[in-house]
């Protein structure tokens, strides 16, 4: 879910539109060129444009609601409930690309429709059933009281501040067409005030120029409030979002033991299994040569046990490579002190931690560990290396630093990227720190569970 965020509201954002393409740089502070950017108009029209759709919005939502519940006491009730509760889905499609075109706001589509049988009657069950048709609906009627207020406050902010901020340009209209010396401050049966010599309408236009300055930014407060009814009434729902990322995250699994489970079979396939066969082989030919040459027997025999000796090493490795026994015995400080021993590079080993985490997550640590020490041995050229391990509060917190040449980077398709995937699989995070030359400090987090849960 790779989405900006920006435009100070902690929301999804539409590229381009929270800074600008390109992060340009203005010599003209924000607050004086507010009032004439690109995103004060947008931001003015989806005001502007908002309370028509809010009327009718809300006109459709209350008839068609009241309708379905009056005729609630026949069947009829319930299909025209379900249309209702359809429309409003409908009109909360507009109002996410309306607040994507305008304000820049990226909102997700909410979960589709999930009819548990099939025909006309399957799918009012599901529209009746779906919490989003609800938030929609509920959008609708909170809509028109904000649009109507947003759009009275707008209008008036901003023609107020162009209008006096303009006085100097359109003062003649007032005495030569209306009959007045020009804009009534106060006025009463004896006297009158009136905003009509050069100090006056300079003070006005200042005014005005005040007003002009605000208005973009209380605009831009009100279309918060947009925001965030678009965001959290039309986006998909927290549940939703988190039943996706969990499928997703349980494909990253599913993919991951595959691959575990094709590497696994590969090393045996052409490692220790392939040993063995010639090992048998050989076998085969000293048991022939025993009565005919028995000194070549010998030899052959002793050939097949350095090959028994190779084999071995290589199933210990393998097992090592599944699960490692001193993972199990006796956690992870010995484990990665194991480990950072057979790294090219000496290696500083700290592990602060005054209880063992879960199994799962001491794995995930271990090998998250064991491939960047495998990292640093093949790619980084550095000199010395240092990991961490510790605890902050319910974080599994992993560090390893060298001061190699530098240059990892999370990019798809790398031995990181792939970490990176596992990790997010159980909700851990993996930060990169390379810039060229070194040196490379890669963070890792991995939630916390206690050893209890064994």
């Amino acid at each position: 879910m790779a989405t900006e965020y920006g435009q100070g509201y902690g929301l999804p954002t539409e590229p381009g539109h929270a800074r600008g393409v390109g992060e340009r740089r203005h010599r003209m502070p924000a607050a004086l060129r507010a009032p004439v950017e690109g995103r004060h108009w947008r931001e003015l029209a989806y005001v502007l444009l908002g309370l028509p759709i809010s009327i009718l919005l809300f006109t459709y939502a209350v008839t068609m609601v009241s309708l379905g519940a009056g005729l609630l006491v026949t069947f009829l009730g319930v299909p025209v409930l379900a249309a209702a509760l359809a429309g409003c889905r409908a009109f909360g499609s507009v109002e996410r690309a309306r607040a994507r075109g305008l304000l820049g706001l990226r909102v997700g589509e909410p979960a589709p429709l999930r009819t548990g049988r099939q025909g006309f009657m399957g799918w009012i069950g599901a529209v009746l059933k779906s919490g989003t048709s609800w938030r929609a609906l509920l959008y609708s009627v909170l809509q028109l009281p904000w649009a109507v207020f947003s759009f009275a406050v707008s209008v008036t902010f901003w023609s107020l501040g162009w209008s006096l901020v303009t006085y100097p340009l359109w003062f003649w209209v007032l005495p030569m067409y209306a009959g007045q010396d020009g804009i009534q401050l106060y006025g009463d049966e004896q006297h009158s005030v009136y905003l009509d010599n050069p100090f006056e309408i300079a003070v006005t236009a200042g005014v005005g120029l005040l007003f002009t300055l605000a208005t973009p930014w209380i605009v831009r407060a009100l279309t918060t409030v947009d925001r965030w009814m678009v965001y959290g009434l039309l986006g998909p729902s927290r549940l939703a979002s988190r039943v996706v990322e969990l499928e997703s995250d349980r494909g990253v699994v599913v993919d991951t033991a595959a691959a575990d489970l094709r590497r696994i079979e590969r090393d045996l396939h052409d490692g220790a299994q392939a040993r063995l066969v010639a090992l048998a082989m050989d076998l085969g030919l000293a048991k022939e040569k025993l009565r005919e040459d028995p000194r070549v027997a010998a030899q052959m025999v002793d050939e097949a046990h350095g090959e028994v000796k190779t084999a071995l090493q290589e199933l210990r490795d393998l097992a090592r490579g599944i699960h490692p026994a001193v993972l199990t015995d006796r956690g992870l400080d010995a484990a990665l002190s194991s480990v950072a021993s057979r790294c090219t590079v000496p290696v500083r080993v700290e592990v602060d931690l005054t209880e063992r985490p879960a199994p799962a997550i001491e794995g995930i640590a271990y090998f998250t560990v064991s491939e960047l020490l495998q990292n640093i041995s093949k790619h980084s050229r550095a000199t010395w290396a240092a990991v961490e391990v510790w605890r902050a509060d319910d974080r599994l917190m992993l560090q390893v630093v060298d001061n190699g040449v530098g240059g990892a980077e999370l990019s798809s398709g790398s031995g990181l990227a792939g970490l990176a995937e596992r990790l997010d699989a159980v909700d851990g995070i993996l930060v990169v720190d390379s810039p060229a030359g070194g040196p490379t400090r890669v963070t890792a987090e991995l939630p916390w569970r206690a050893e209890r849960a064994r």
